[in-house]
């Protein structure tokens, strides 16, 4: 055999291994969605990804939410690490990045980023660096059962206060009703009600201030009100026997069989009420009303004023290109539209919300849009570390087992240690 043949054979044998490469390149992306419906789509778009880019297989590997946040930390520093996570932001995505876990995507998204929310991106973005993209966001609020409040007296829209709250909850109890249901053995859900109490009462200002350590950081007066506020509420007895032995899963289920007139929910829950009912169908749409967080007389926030959360992906440290590709596929309009359309969440690319297809999710879309302060949930924007507290203490406090004053402090001593 010639020279020349033996050389042109060899370029063709390295060429036919860098194309097999090329073929080879598998996406692994790490979710949490237990929504059947919802996770039948992203499959199509997954297939349709790897149907317009020939060789990249996406592989989608499904975590239960708590155990997705418990293993996390241990998956990140895996060489088998996936290449695309979910993420609620905040500090656990700012610890994320200081562990050196994540790719800096600012370049590669650069063009893409216009057509997002860009409150939604800067979510996504630490020390000037994009590290992920966002897909959706959330508020949270009271989702309401209308002929069980009707059984007790009681108007969905007449809800409006905090002592309207505790009156509701009074008449239901007489009624026979359980008043709400909640998933006290995960603890987040309780945090909503001492995180958004905090807010009614102080507003951005108060938040922002004790980030500062100013009047006492999270032992300030304002905090300890919150705490006191929802002491008033758990002295009533709302819940449903052996709450804190329910995960969120069962107690979103509760709420969809009938057995409990509210649930202080994310607006996600729109759909996951129906996944985890025993019918499967779970409250339908004309019996379903959604109750903003309720004011506090006197207090400093602003009505309009909005707890959710910005939801996205991350990229991980090393990942392909085709990771960010897939992300920019998934987040992209037509794709947004589509999730819309069947109220699965609430868009972040600019002008897709008008697809939503129900009212009550439109209704909360507009919630979101007209709040000025949209506060990310407090167990993910003050770190894992301190959320880890925040949602222990407030457990604490609904079970009777810690007072206000003392969910304030336990707080405030780990904001103190973290930072």
């Amino acid at each position: 055999m010639g020279l020349f043949m033996r050389g042109f054979l060899a370029a063709a044998a390295l060429a036919l291994s860098t194309g097999l490469a090329a073929a080879q390149v598998t996406v692994k992306w790490l979710h949490i969605e237990a929504n059947p419906a919802q996770v039948k789509i992203w499959e199509e778009v997954a297939r349709d990804f790897e149907s317009k880019n020939p060789g990249v297989k996406v592989d989608m590997q499904y975590l239960e939410n708590e155990a997705y946040k418990a293993k996390a930390p241990t998956l990140l520093q895996s060489r088998d690490r996936p290449h695309i996570i979910y993420s609620w932001a905040g500090g656990v995505l700012k610890a994320q990045v200081e562990a050196g876990v994540l790719e800096d995507i600012t370049a590669q998204v650069q063009n893409f980023k216009a057509s997002l929310s860009p409150s939604a991106v800067e979510s996504f973005t630490v020390g000037g660096k994009i590290y992920g993209l966002p897909h959706t966001v959330s508020q949270v609020g009271f989702m309401a059962n209308k002929e069980l409040l009707a059984k007790a007296g009681l108007d969905a829209a007449k809800i409006l206060t905090w002592d309207d709250l505790l009156d509701a909850t009074k008449k239901l109890k007489a009624a026979g009703i359980t008043p709400i249901a909640v998933g006290g053995a995960d603890k987040w859900p309780v945090h909503f009600y001492w995180t958004h109490l905090a807010g009614r009462m102080g507003g951005k200002a108060a938040f922002d201030a004790a980030l500062r350590g100013q009047d006492g950081g999270f032992e300030a007066d304002t905090f300890q009100k919150a705490g006191e506020l929802f002491k008033q509420l758990i002295d009533l007895q709302p819940f449903q026997n052996g709450f804190l032995g329910f995960k969120s899963q069962q107690a979103i289920g509760h709420f969809g069989d009938g057995k409990a007139a509210m649930i202080l929910a994310i607006s996600s829950f729109y759909h996951t009420q129906k996944v985890f009912a025993a019918d499967k169908v779970g409250i339908s749409d004309d019996k379903l009303a959604w109750i903003n967080f309720p004011v506090v007389p006197g207090g400093k926030g602003e009505p309009s004023d909005t707890l959710g959360g910005v939801n996205g992906w991350l990229i991980t440290k090393g990942a392909p290109k085709e990771a960010v590709n897939f992300v920019m596929h998934f987040i992209s309009p037509d794709v947004q539209k589509r999730l819309a359309a069947g109220n699965f969440l609430i868009p972040t690319v600019t002008g897709a919300e008008s697809g939503l297809g129900s009212a009550f999710m439109r209704n909360i879309a507009q919630n979101i849009a007209k709040s000025k302060y949209h506060q990310n949930f407090w167990d993910q924007d003050l770190g894992p570390s301190v959320g880890r507290v925040v949602n222990d203490a407030t457990a604490e406090l609904a079970g009777g087992t810690m007072t206000p004053k003392q969910v304030a402090k336990a707080i405030q001593d780990a904001f103190k240690q973290g930072n």
